[in-house]
């Protein structure tokens, strides 16, 4: 490990990029706090990949994902915030400085806020992973450009599946929906689903699994030419283009399971009233966190809550640890 002296020094590190995450550097460098910023993928978490956010306060007329993640970069980085691209991988508590080992090597930081975000689930079945990327998406504002005038299969019945399945009408021919159940989203995602049923655009299948994805041949590059599912204890199949799976989120934690920071049984980072994690001067805020609401408004309001407790924190007032 290499000497203290030797490892660059921040006053906060934030991993991660997201609403929450953005906001909360907004809030630490609009204070002279020096915030670096550290992501792994896309720069907005996925508010960045949503087609349109309609329930975000102060956009009558809804506001794309990409253009609200962009906006709250700029507004971060105007105050000071730096962006860097690249992963970490753990955090240890050395006292006073917490030592994060990221891809452009160790850095120690006085506070810490994890800010990963969330990722869309996988549903586990044969030609899922084999056709990733090649007929098989997670991502409708992504990639359901490349299936204009084709057919798909949408995986899923809560809020993120319909909506993102109507979003794909723009596109596709045809959908076919499968839902493990019933449709769990919202009343007025369901009254907007019936619009594009009635117009045969989309059909719905209640009680049907998802059991395999399969190929046009034995090279995956060839793609996706059909779904065999189950209905009813018989087997159904069904044709098509592209398969788009929407069944849930899972915490990105996998790069804090194996130290001291407390998670729940599914992985979310378990936090007090103030944010703090069981490990002193580490913060967590958004759809990482235990409880959390997994809206992008709720999101952004944990990050400035988070920054104002950072603040404190770094001034030296007390601040409980959490058992």
């Amino acid at each position: 490990m290499a000497d203290s002296t030797e490892v660059p020094k921040h006053d906060v590190i934030i991993v991660g990029t997201g609403p929450a995450a953005l906001t909360a550097a907004i809030y630490t460098t609009r204070e002279d706090i020096e915030t670096l910023l550290f992501e792994r993928g896309v720069i907005g978490g996925l508010a960045a990949v949503t087609d349109k956010i309609d329930n975000y306060p102060g956009f009558p007329d809804g506001v794309e994902g990409l253009q609200l993640s962009s906006d709250l970069q700029k507004q971060a980085e105007r105050f000071g915030a730096v962006i860097e691209l690249g992963e970490v991988s753990a955090i240890h508590d050395e006292g006073e400085f917490k030592r994060l080992t990221t891809t452009s090597g160790d850095m120690l930081a006085k506070a810490v806020l994890i800010a990963t975000g969330s990722d869309y689930k996988k549903i586990g079945v044969p030609g899922e992973k084999e056709y990733y990327a090649r007929g098989v998406h997670y991502c409708a504002t992504c990639d359901g450009a490349f299936y204009r005038d084709k057919r798909l299969v949408v995986v899923g019945g809560g809020n993120s599946a319909i909506q993102e399945a109507i979003f794909l009408t723009r596109f596709a021919s045809h959908i076919d929906l499968l839902v493990r159940s019933t449709v769990k989203a919202s009343d007025v995602l369901q009254h907007e689903l019936d619009d594009y049923v009635k117009q045969g655009k989309v059909t719905v299948h209640l009680g049907t699994t998802t059991d395999e994805i399969v190929g046009s041949g034995e090279d995956p590059t060839a793609g996706v030419n059909k779904v065999i599912g189950t209905k009813d204890g018989q087997k159904v199949e069904f044709e098509t283009d592209g398969v788009f799976v929407f069944v849930g989120l899972m915490p990105n934690s996998q790069f804090i399971k194996n130290t001291v920071i407390r998670l729940d049984q599914i992985g979310f980072v378990i936090t007090d009233e103030h944010l703090h994690t069981n490990m002193k001067g580490v913060f967590a805020a958004g759809d990482i966190r235990s409880g959390a609401t997994m809206q992008i408004a709720s999101a952004a309001g944990e990050g400035a809550t988070a920054a104002l407790k950072i603040r404190e924190f770094l001034e030296g007032r007390p601040h409980p640890i959490p058992n």
